[in-house]
């Protein structure tokens, strides 16, 4: 992938999936198909991704909601927080525990995937992503439970398992290896810099002058 297709800024590495309802990069499709048929085959879960490939604007329009006080900011805990009480660092703090800066998602790579059991959803509930969910008792315990004892089998892994002081633990979100590694490793403090010195970003200056902690703490800590 170049810088443009890293951070989300082309569209060039990605295609639309009907039948698997999102767009992903062309070399995930395969796998992604595997992944699903093997789900409902072997457990009667009906695999659905609710968000994969997401662009620079659709991240840094949330990123801009979150600092403005127009979504709501959580602390670490889930607890919603007032933007106007948080200094410009304990802002980007917040948004960064779940949701990632522009050009810095993984989801720009087209290799990540957030995904819920269609077939547990009762009627009338609305998925919220939530790690409850996949708790057990939840209503995607049992999604949870078969993708940790068959992902790897076709490449995917879920980045996010610990709290680790950077991204709070997303038990939905998916990955595949063999293309998201090399993806984090390129993108640099420079690419990332690159992409959101041009763009409206709330907090840039502060955001920029941080780069490299942001990079280490929010990209490359996984686990």
């Amino acid at each position: 992938m170049n810088a443009f297709e890293l951070t989300g800024r082309a569209r060039s590495h990605v295609v639309d999936v009907p039948d698997l309802h999102c767009t992903l990069h062309r070399d995930v499709v395969a796998a992604l198909r595997a992944l699903s048929y093997a789900a409902w085959s072997e457990a009667r879960i009906e695999l659905a991704a609710v968000s994969a490939f997401r662009d620079f604007d659709r991240q840094c329009a949330i990123w801009n909601a979150k600092w403005r006080g127009e979504r709501p900011l959580l602390d670490r805990a889930g607890r919603e927080l007032d933007p106007a009480t948080l200094d410009p660092d304990a802002r980007i703090d917040a948004i960064l525990a779940w949701s990632a800066l522009p050009g810095a998602s993984r989801h720009h790579w087209g290799t990540e995937i957030d995904v819920i059991d269609r077939a547990a959803v009762p009627a009338g509930y609305r998925p919220q992503l939530v790690p409850q969910e996949y708790a057990p008792g939840g209503v995607f315990r049992a999604l949870d439970e078969w993708l940790t004892a068959s992902m790897d089998r076709f490449g995917f892994y879920r980045p996010y398992t610990r709290d680790l002081g950077g991204v709070q633990p997303e038990p939905w979100h998916l990955s595949f290896g063999a293309m998201a590694r090399p993806a984090a490793a390129a993108l640099t403090v420079d690419v990332m810099t690159e992409a959101i010195a041009g763009a409206d970003v709330e907090g840039k200056a502060r955001v920029i002058e941080r780069m490299e902690e942001i990079r280490e703490r929010y990209v490359q800590r996984t686990g």
